[in-house]
Order: C-alpha cells, then sequence, then structure tokens
C-alpha cells in the first residue's frame, strides 16, 4: 500500500507541493487540473501510508509532508542499490577479462 499514490501524477506531486510547507486542501487543490474531491482521494491514501498529515485547525485542514516514511524507504532502497552495483561492477570485470583473452577472428586464410 505504501507505494500506492506514488506513481499518480497528483500524488507525486502532493508530497512534491508539500515538502516546502504545509498547506490547506483548497490552496493545494488550486495545483492540479483535477477535483478537489481527487485531491482528498490522495490526502486519504498518503495519509493512510503515513506521507502526510492532516491537522484541523478552524474550519481549515492543513497538510504537511511527512518524509520520515521516504527516508526510510530510500535507506532500503539504498541497501539494494549498492549491492547490485557491486554485482554489475564484477559482471564488467569478467566481461572485460574475457573480451581480452578472447582470440582474434580477424586471422587471415
Amino acid at each position: 500500500m505504501f507505494f500506492r499514490p506514488l506513481p499518480t501524477l497528483p500524488g507525486g506531486r502532493i508530497i512534491q507541493l508539500l515538502a516546502g510547507n504545509a498547506q490547506n486542501v483548497n490552496s493545494l487543490s488550486e495545483n492540479f487540473n483535477v477535483s478537489r474531491q481527487a485531491i482528498s482521494l490522495h490526502l486519504k491514501i498518503l495519509t493512510e501510508c503515513g506521507l502526510v498529515a492532516i491537522r484541523q485547525q478552524g474550519r481549515e485542514r492543513y497538510c504537511e509532508a511527512k518524509l520520515d516514511s521516504l527516508r526510510e524507504v530510500a535507506n532500503w532502497v539504498q541497501q539494494y542499490h549498492q549491492f547490485w552495483n557491486e554485482k554489475f561492477d564484477s559482471l564488467d570485470k569478467y566481461i572485460n577479462s574475457i573480451q581480452k583473452n578472447k582470440p582474434s577472428k580477424n586471422k587471415k586464410k
């Protein structure tokens, strides 16, 4: 469920907009060519994922990004990034060594 809103344009853009500062739902909705209800649905999903917090202040609902969850994901992905970089570097060295030891096909008959 964590990654569900991220591929969607409004979901990812909402996080980007809220990373700078908290905004109320109406001002946030003005950044998109979709209905306020659609933005509210994205906010609901982002809230369920722990990426956005909504606080009530009078009649307004203010949204703010909670980026700690994204940092946890980035750290988790970084482990695999390093692992696969090492594997690809080893593969590259192996391929280069094979190519150096490979007999030339340009022999004249």
